[in-house]
């Protein structure tokens, strides 16, 4: 799976700072029928979330109704530069991250 991370900018101590995520994703219902009349199987992301220095920081439990190639976005306050990490599950049991350091500039 791919994804892409999208920070605004610029990056400030402390200041809000959104991250938009982009993963391609098919997120199959389960109810959708293939041309020979098979179901297609269930296979959507079902958890993801968020770490900024180790911890933390966001975290979603998607369902059916999320299209595929979720975009999603979130906000975070940086206050020490660090690794920011997202990572997420499918009901196949796939899982896949993306990560990148953010760096805050002294105050």
């Amino acid at each position: 799976m791919l994804a892409r991370l999208q920070l605004s900018s610029p990056v400030r101590r402390g200041q809000p700072l959104q991250i938009r995520l982009l993963i391609q994703h098919p997120m199959e219902t389960g109810f959708r029928f293939d041309f020979s009349g098979s179901a297609v199987p269930k296979n959507i992301i079902h958890s993801l979330q968020a770490e900024y220095g180790g911890q933390t920081v966001f975290r979603a439990k998607l369902g059916s109704g999320i299209a595929a190639n979720p975009f999603l976005q979130f906000w975070l306050l940086p206050q020490d530069s660090a690794e920011l990490k997202v990572l997420w599950q499918d009901e196949q049991g796939e899982s896949g991250q993306v990560s990148t350091r953010i760096e805050v500039p002294p105050a």
